[in-house]
């Protein structure tokens, strides 16, 4: 993999902090979401969401931390 110029570092730390705030804000509201029929959509689509975001993180960290193998 290139190295990341600091820019690129900077726009891609960003990036993943609005990633965790969001992936935060989910699991906040899903804690705070009464368990009903109606709202049994709702949850499947934030979890769904939350698998995406984490996903989008994980990514982004391995852009960001070398691999100490290579």
């Amino acid at each position: 993999m290139a190295k990341l110029s600091d820019e690129e570092k900077e726009l891609l730390e960003a990036e993943l902090l609005e990633l965790r705030l969001e992936h935060l804000d989910l699991e906040t509201a899903l804690e705070h979401i009464p368990i009903t029929p109606l709202t049994q959509m709702q949850i499947a689509r934030i979890k769904k969401r939350k698998l995406k975001i984490k996903d989008k993180i994980e990514k982004l960290e391995d852009k960001l931390i070398p691999d100490i193998l290579a």
